[in-house]
């Protein structure tokens, strides 16, 4: 009799994502002398017969992934309905992405989704538990489970929105290629992937399986300016009868806009407009005496991907009771992403207003001497009386900034499966490591070598000349900017059996331990460290980067136990208990790091130790068979990651366009105001505090309320109702919050001396603190209706999501609350998501599936005049002044048609058309959160467009 390791406790109902699944009955009773396999099921440790259970558990099979379309698992999990606020690719293109794709249940974050590969855990990209997705090859996937309730009793911190278990293959035997390709119907985005694999033996008639896979995938990267609605930061648009626009430009153009300051005013000059009359260079167009640069049209809607990888599986089994087992999954994904050239405010000369002390560039001088001194008479401007002279240089001659963004990961596991003395008893060893690289392929230039072409005079940034790129060249890095390795090493053991009977039954237990430990390595190229005791004998900076990063390597050791009792009340009346104790160690810095003055933080333990206990209680109860009620509660909790605690501080880039958050002439920060809507600097770093400043566990609580209706064998339809409480929630201040609340503008704005602009600017600190308290609650539904028709089988799945709540308070600013809206940190939590699949099986070789996917409309993000995004459009068709803009973002729906048909034996071959209606991603003004894209937001909608598609699978 075959044990699998994982198996859904779900009876292959309609799935959140909306994807048909095969129907079991559900309520069905099984004797103790059926030969059903005893099996363990994602979220629960007790080994028990399949069924409907008294938590949400959604499943998608290898039909349903073939039904989706999708490309790869980042975009199959991003399909379903009750993921919200993941990490999308597109959001690589200068949003921060870093080449990272994630999963999130209902909008509670990234962070608090745990995503396991066969029931456990993988290395995250950071130091949480967060996964890279694209970590993980489509190809080799069985099915996923979802389990939409909090695990944290079971799986440990971490897990409090719910667990995410990609299932792979196992024992199989044919040898099966597979090849899909995905052309748009416009230009850009085309995508391919192809998959190999094999198995050798049988393992319940030779007592072995050994499994070997491989698959290579790649998806073309789209511009900006292949699609029409995102080819410009200036987007024309009609809102209440009226015209505007987006002005989503740059003062950092080509040749470089330059400020003269004098004691009574200050002037913008450019030489294209002064010696030529207009702006010469592509991207550009004249506005008040400057050339400003149109960085939308420059940048990739999505970046260019590729994955290859190896999945290789063996298990043996070793008399009747024991089976030995190990996988190894190897990958090598990138993720290379292009966004504007280098934007990069320089100074020439400036004089500090408190000290009065003068600091001249003596690179930089010769030029500005040669090219803009001789134009400031004919402005009106001595050049004796110029106390500053800023520049806005936008690097397009070096091309676009283009990084390549790679994961090399490893997975390993070794364990044994067997039963001893009446318990299902086993243990693993898993290993798991990624390694990220940041590599600058284009655009980032050296500071020393820039310099260096600008003072002897063969780059004048100052002036528009042929042939630049290839003067510019020499400066233009191609090298590795960051590199970071993450890494788990687990050792778990577990054992379930019968303890004693109850009237429904006999009561099963449940016990496990494991021990984890994780390390994690930061190290940033020396250009990007920039000036302190760490980087002695520092000179050069990144133009066009976040020169300002430091080293980080640090450890930690965490063990947890848990015990779990599943309890047959009545034939109808099932409950079940779990609680679990976890325990992390402060973490162990193993590096020297340095505060914005130099002060030295040691190496050694920093924050404290944590340690929480966590509970469950889950009971489920079948009154009729056509009728299943369900409910549980239980606590959560979440460890700060090491990140949180150790980080050292950095240099995070500039902030979005805000007016000066100084308002005090008086105060001495005020000086370093710039004017209008100007983009800050952001300063973050961990908190190794200790005793009471130190970082606490974050706590939940969770709840779900359930039930199934299955009144005949065509009908079933589902309702769950789920709730989730944080406190302690580690979170930093939104730039938004910093930026335009006066208390924490006053405690968090502070002076730094930019080692890029060699100059003092205003920069944010942000710090992580446990800091909020968030409320989530919402409703998952599913439906399925299935008719026999005189042409064939046909059936109708309807799932989603519907939110109730979504807040977040933070004391001293109140309470925000995001759903339908755009929010202070960016991001949107939509009200309802769902999808619709309509299917036809007219025969075993043909069928056809139509799906409706469905997002509903929100606020957009409010602009003020003082946000500069948005302007008047005159009666002429000229760009006007600015404007407020309080809009809303229509809702979103697309239709994907699939046919699939076996007509030739071995051969199946799946066509099909995503977006069939061509639709255009909704408009939307945001000008922050996601990518660097204009006009819509990408993170919340597709721009490919009609796509078709076309996958062949052979088995031999």
């Amino acid at each position: 009799m075959m044990v699998e390791t994982v198996l859904s406790r779900s009876v292959r109902l309609m799935c959140a994502g909306g994807l048909a699944l095969s129907m079991h009955a559900a309520f069905a009773q099984t004797s103790d002398s059926d030969n059903v396999a005893r099996v363990e099921i994602t979220g629960s440790s007790i080994k028990r017969i399949a069924k409907e259970g008294s938590l949400p558990v959604q499943t998608l099979t290898r039909a349903d992934i073939e039904q989706s379309g999708a490309n790869n698992v980042a975009d199959l999990v991003a399909q379903l309905p009750s993921m919200q606020g993941f990490i999308t690719s597109s959001t690589s293109v200068n949003g921060g992405g870093g080449g990272v794709q994630t999963a999130s249940i209902h909008a509670i974050g990234t962070q608090y989704t745990l995503v396991l590969l066969n029931g456990r855990r993988m290395a995250p990209y950071g130091t949480g538990s967060a996964v890279n997705l694209a970590s993980i090859p489509l190809s080799a996937v069985e099915r996923v489970e979802i389990l939409t309730d909090g695990a944290s009793t079971l799986y440990g911190s971490d897990a409090i929105a719910g667990v995410v278990n990609f299932i792979l293959k196992k024992n199989q035997r044919d040898l099966t290629v597979e090849g899909t390709l995905n052309a748009p119907q416009k230009s850009g985005g085309k995508s391919s992937n192809i998959s190999i694999s094999k198995g050798f033996g049988d393992l319940e008639a030779d007592g072995y399986n050994v499994l070997l896979a491989y698959s290579h995938d790649e998806q073309k990267e789209l511009n900006a300016s292949q699609r029409d609605f995102a080819n410009s930061g200036v987007h024309k648009f009609t809102q209440n009868g009226k015209q505007y626009a987006t002005w989503q430009t740059s003062i950092n153009s080509t040749p470089a806009n330059v400020e003269v300051v004098t004691a009574d005013d200050d002037d913008v000059l450019n030489t294209d407009l002064l010696n030529k009359g207009s702006c010469t260079q592509p991207h550009t167009f004249s506005r008040s005496g400057a050339c400003r640069f149109d960085y939308a049209s420059t940048v990739q809607l999505l970046p260019e991907l590729k994955r290859d990888s190896i999945f290789a599986s063996a298990t043996k089994r070793l008399g009747q009771d024991t089976t030995v087992f190990s996988e190894l999954v190897l990958s090598k994904f990138t993720n290379t992403a292009r966004y504007a050239p280098a934007a990069q405010p320089l100074t020439v000369f400036s004089t500090d207003p408190v000290s009065g002390v003068k600091t001249v560039n003596n690179s930089y001088i010769g030029a500005y001497n040669k090219s803009i001194v001789p134009l400031l008479a004919g402005q009106g401007v001595n050049p004796n009386d110029v106390t500053d002279a800023l520049w806005y240089y936008r690097g397009a001659d070096a091309g676009g900034r283009t990084d390549e963004y790679r994961t090399d990961a490893a997975h390993f596991v070794l364990g044994i499966d067997s039963s001893y003395a009446g318990w299902d008893v086993g243990g693993a060893f898993t290993h798991s490591q990624n390694k990220q690289t940041d590599r600058a392929m284009a655009g980032y230039m050296s500071g020393d070598k820039f310099e260096e072409l600008v003072r002897t005079g063969v780059y004048n940034p100052f002036v528009s000349s042929t042939g630049a790129a290839a003067l510019l060249a020499p400066a233009v890095l191609h090298q590795e900017l960051d590199v970071t390795k993450s890494k788990i090493d687990v050792i778990s053991a577990h054992a379930s059996r019968e303890v004693f009977n109850l009237p429904g039954g006999a009561a099963a237990l449940g016990v496990g331990a494991d021990f984890t430990k994780q390390t994690y390595q930061d190290t940033p190229a020396r250009i990007a460290m920039g000036p302190g005791a760490g980087n002695p004998g520092w000179t050069d900076v990144e133009i066009g980067g976040g020169t300002g990063s430091q080293a980080l390597d640090a450890s930690r050791n965490n063990w947890g136990s848990f015990a779990e009792l599943l309890m047959p009340i009545a034939k109808n009346l099932e409950a079940t208990t779990a609680v679990r104790y976890d325990s992390y160690a402060a973490v162990d810095k193993k590096n020297v790091s340095y505060d914005a003055t130099g002060k030295a933080s040691p190496s050694g333990k920093v924050g404290e130790d944590v340690a929480k206990a966590t509970y469950k209680l889950a009971v489920r109860y079948t009154p009729t068979q056509q009728l299943l009620l369900r409910s549980s509660y239980g606590t959560g909790f979440k460890a700060p990651t090491m990140n949180n605690i150790a980080d050292p501080l950095k240099n995070a880039g500039s902030s979005n366009a805000f007016p000066c958050p100084i308002k005090t002439a008086t105060d001495p920060r005020f000086v370093y105001c710039r004017p209008g809507s100007s983009e800050y600097g952001l300063l973050d770093s961990g908190n190794p505090a200790t005793g009471a400043g130190a970082l606490k566990a974050e706590e939940s609580k969770q709840a779900t309320v359930g039930f199934r209706l299955e009144p005949n064998s065509m009908v079933s339809f589902g309702l769950d109702m789920w709730d989730v409480k944080l406190k302690n929630q580690i979170r930093t201040f939104s730039q938004d919050q910093l930026f335009t609340n006066p208390v924490l503008a006053n405690q968090w704005i502070a002076v730094y001396a930019d080692p890029i602009q060699k100059s003092n600017v205003l920069v944010a600190v942000r710090a992580p603190m446990n800091l909020a308290s968030s409320h989530f609650r919402g409703l998952d539904w599913d439906t399925t209706f299935r008719t026999a028709t005189p042409i064939g089988k046909a059936s109708v799945n309807w799932t989603g999501t519907y939110m109730l709540k979504a807040e977040q308070d933070v004391p001293g600013v109140g309470t925000e609350k995001s759903i339908g809206r755009f929010d202070s940190y960016d991001d949107v939590v939509f009200r309802v998501i769902s999808k619709v699949v309509f299917a036809l099986k007219t025969s075993d070789k043909l069928s056809n599936s139509l799906t409706v996917n469905y997002r509903s409309g929100y606020h957009d993000k409010v602009l003020t005049a003082d946000d500069a995004a948005v302007r008047v459009v005159n009666a002429d068709g000229s760009i006007g002044g600015v404007a407020g803009m309080e809009r809303d973002v229509k809702s979103y729906t697309t239709v994907d048609y699939q046919i699939k048909a076996n007509y030739i034996k071995n051969l199946t071959l799946t066509a099909g058309i995503k977006n069939l209606l061509d639709q255009d991603p909704p408009f939307s003004v945001r000008n922050s959160g996601g990518g660097n894209q204009v006009g819509y937001d990408g993170r919340y909608s597709d721009p490919l467009g009609r796509t078709f598609y076309l996958t062949a699978t052979y088995k031999f």
